[in-house]
């Protein structure tokens, strides 16, 4: 065990990098991974343009920090808006969503957080995981794998 996992394991919550996955059922986890998994044996068949076309869309793919954190600042100014113009009580909603918001900074998960990974909303690791994946099936580094599911450990080791 290296030096970064000894720390890491003397912390009760999960790394940064890991709390959604954690807080995610292991069900969600596993149909997000294949979805990718079949993205890159499909692009891996075809040319590098498909590759590089899909390198684009995942340079404009939002992560699910990037929604939570839309979603729950849409939400504050609406209530926060609606409490001064029509009722104070839209400030209970004002306060919730800025205790869920807190909830996932601390522990890496608040109550939209399963909604959000059903609907397939990624984290930016695992963003980066087929972007990375991507780039070595298309030949950007000096390695050489035979198989998408290659590409797709050493994009995850690294």
């Amino acid at each position: 065990m290296n030096s970064a996992n000894t720390i890491r394991s003397s912390y009760s919550s999960p790394a940064t990098d890991d709390r959604v996955a954690a807080n995610t059922a292991d069900e969600v986890n596993l149909r997000i991974r294949r979805k990718m998994e079949d993205r890159l044996t499909q692009l891996a068949a075809g040319d590098k343009d498909a590759i590089t076309q899909r390198l684009l869309v995942l340079e404009q793919e939002w992560d699910i920090e990037r929604v939570l954190e839309a979603n729950a600042s849409t939400i504050v100014l609406a209530s926060a808006t609606l409490a001064i113009v029509e009722d104070r009580r839209w400030g209970w909603l004002t306060l919730a969503v800025g205790a869920f918001l807190l909830q996932h900074a601390v522990q890496g998960w608040c109550p939209p957080l399963p909604v959000l990974r059903r609907l397939g909303v990624r984290t930016a690791r695992e963003i980066n995981e087929e972007r990375l994946a991507l780039r070595i099936l298309r030949g950007d580094f000096a390695v050489a794998v035979s198989t998408p599911a290659e590409a797709l450990v050493l994009a995850h080791e690294d």
